[in-house]
C-alpha cells in the first residue's frame, strides 16, 4: 500500500473572487427574500431562487466547486465497486448480532447479580 500523496492546492485570486461572489450572492438572496416581502410571494421566491442559482453556479466554477464535483464522481465510482451481501447473508449476520446481544446481556446480568450477592450478602452482610 502506498503512502498517501500530499496534495497542495493553490488558490488563485480568481478562485477567491468566485467564492466571495458566491457568498455575496447567497447573502443577497437572503436579503432580497426579506426585502421583497411586500412585493408578493412570487417575486420574493423568484429573487431567492435566481440568486441562489447564481451563487451555486459561482461556487461550482471555482476550484473548490470543481473539486467537490470530482469527489462526488469518485465516491459514486467507488460505491459501484462495493460487493453488497445477499439477502440470506444479511439475515444471517443480523441473527448473529441479535444472538450476541442476548448472550452478552445474560452475561452482564449474571455478572451484576453475582457481584451484588458477593458484595451485599457476603462482604457487607446486608441480607435482604
Amino acid at each position: 500500500m502506498s503512502a498517501p500523496q500530499s496534495i497542495e492546492t493553490v488558490t488563485t485570486g480568481a478562485d477567491k473572487a468566485k467564492l466571495a461572489a458566491a457568498a455575496v450572492l447567497l447573502l443577497g438572496a437572503l436579503v432580497a427574500f426579506y426585502a421583497l416581502s411586500k412585493q408578493g410571494p412570487l417575486l420574493q421566491w423568484a429573487a431567492l431562487l435566481v440568486l441562489l442559482a447564481a451563487s451555486v453556479a459561482a461556487f461550482f466554477t471555482a476550484e473548490q466547486g470543481r473539486s467537490l464535483i470530482a469527489y462526488g464522481r469518485e465516491s459514486a465510482r467507488e460505491l459501484r465497486k462495493v460487493v453488497w451481501p445477499s439477502r440470506k447473508e444479511a439475515l444471517q449476520m443480523t441473527g448473529y448480532v441479535f444472538a450476541f446481544v442476548v448472550v452478552m446481556g445474560l452475561f452482564l446480568w449474571l455478572t451484576d447479580k453475582t457481584l451484588e450477592w458477593v458484595l451485599y450478602d457476603l462482604v457487607l452482610g446486608w441480607k435482604r
